[in-house]
C-alpha cells in the first residue's frame, strides 16, 4: 500500500524542517529580453546545504512545482527556480521572434544561477555561509528536463546524427533528476517538433553525470508517435543515468508535481507525488554525498512495497 511505502521512505529521508522561501529575486542577465527572476527555498536550519537548480516545464514559472521544491527544501536542500522566457507570464508565443532561442536561453538561465550563488545566499535571511557549492544538482520537468540534461552533458545532433553546437555541460553540477524528459528523435518525431524544437534531437551518450530518470507508463506525447517508453531514453542511452523510476498510471504531470489541484494535471494522485518526493530526495542524498546509503535503502523499499505504484531499475 502507498501509505506504508511512504512511511518506510519517511524513515529513510527523515523528518522535515521549516522552510523559508523568497521570491522574486532578480539576478543579473545581460541582454535577456526580460529580467531573470528566481524563487529560492531553503531550510531554516542546517549547514553545508546542497543546491538544486530546478527548470520548469513549458509555460510555467517560479511559483510552480511547490510539491517538489518545498519538500526538497524541508529535507535540507536549497532549491532555486527560475522563470524561463517561455513562461506564460512573458507572453512569448511560438510566433514571437524570441521563441527560437528560448531553449538555449533556458540553459543559460541555469548557468547564470550557478554564477550568482553569492546573490542567492544574500537574498534569503540567514542563508549566508550555509550553502555547499561543491554539491549541486540540476533537475527539470518536461522541457525543463531538456534544459537540465544539457548541464549534465547531453548534446544535440542534426538529422544525420552528428553533434552540433557547443558542449554546455557544467562540472559544477554533480547530479541530475529528469522528470518526463523527452527522448531520441527519429521518424517518430512529430513534424511540428522537428521544425521548431531542435532540442528534441538529443544525444545522451555524452551524459555522464549521475542522474535519476523518472517516467510515467501512461505518458503519451503529441510530439512523438512513440509510446511512454520515449521518456526512458535518457536511462537506456546514457552512461550517467543509471537509475530509472517508472510510475504506474502516470502521465506527463506524474501525479501532479506542478502543484496540487492544477487544472492541466490529467493524472492527479497525491500519493504518487508523495512517493516521488521521497524517492527523488533519497536519490539526491546519495548522489550529492549527504547519505551514502539513502538511495539503496529507498530503492529496496520501493521494490518491496511499490506494487501498483511503479518499478525501479538500476544498472
Amino acid at each position: 500500500m502507498p501509505s506504508s511505502l511512504i512511511s518506510r521512505l519517511d524513515d529513510i529521508v527523515g523528518p522535515g524542517s521549516p522552510v523559508v522561501s523568497v521570491a522574486p529575486i532578480v539576478l543579473q542577465a545581460q541582454d535577456r529580453p526580460v529580467p531573470l527572476e528566481v524563487r529560492i527555498s531553503a531550510p531554516s536550519v542546517g549547514v553545508d546545504l546542497p543546491v538544486i537548480l530546478f527548470s520548469h516545464g513549458n509555460g510555467w514559472n517560479l511559483d510552480g512545482y511547490a510539491p517538489l521544491a518545498a519538500f526538497w527544501a524541508s529535507r535540507g536542500f536549497v532549491v532555486v527556480q527560475p522563470t524561463h522566457l517561455d513562461s506564460r507570464r512573458n507572453g512569448f508565443g511560438f510566433d514571437h521572434p524570441v521563441f527560437p532561442t528560448i531553449w538555449t536561453e533556458r540553459i543559460t538561465d541555469l548557468r547564470r544561477i550557478l554564477d550568482q550563488l553569492d546573490t542567492v545566499e544574500e537574498s534569503v535571511p540567514g542563508l549566508a555561509g550555509r550553502i555547499d557549492r561543491s554539491r549541486v544538482a540540476a533537475a527539470g520537468h518536461s522541457w525543463g528536463g531538456q534544459t537540465a540534461q544539457a548541464l549534465l552533458g547531453a548534446r544535440i545532433v542534426d538529422d544525420e546524427g552528428r553533434l552540433v553546437g557547443d558542449d554546455l555541460s557544467d562540472d559544477r553540477v554533480g547530479a541530475g533528476l529528469l522528470f518526463a524528459a523527452t527522448g531520441l528523435a527519429g521518424d517518430d518525431l512529430a513534424p511540428f517538433a522537428r521544425e521548431n524544437f531542435p532540442f528534441m534531437r538529443p544525444s545522451f551518450q555524452e551524459l555522464t553525470t549521475p542522474t535519476l530518470v523518472v517516467a510515467g507508463d501512461h505518458d503519451q506525447s503529441r510530439m512523438s508517435s512513440r509510446g511512454p517508453d520515449w521518456f526512458t531514453d535518457a536511462y537506456r542511452q546514457s552512461p550517467g543515468a543509471t537509475d530509472l523510476v517508472t510510475l504506474a498510471g502516470a502521465e506527463l504531470s506524474l501525479g501532479g508535481i506542478v502543484g496540487y489541484e492544477v487544472s492541466e494535471t490529467t493524472d492527479e494522485d497525491p500519493e504518487r507525488v508523495a512517493v516521488l518526493q521521497r524517492l527523488s530526495t533519497a536519490y539526491l542524498r546519495t548522489a550529492l554525498r549527504v547519505d551514502e546509503g539513502s538511495w539503496a535503502a529507498a530503492r529496496e523499499a520501493f521494490r518491496e512495497g511499490g506494487a501498483g505504484v511503479g518499478r525501479v531499475e538500476s544498472r
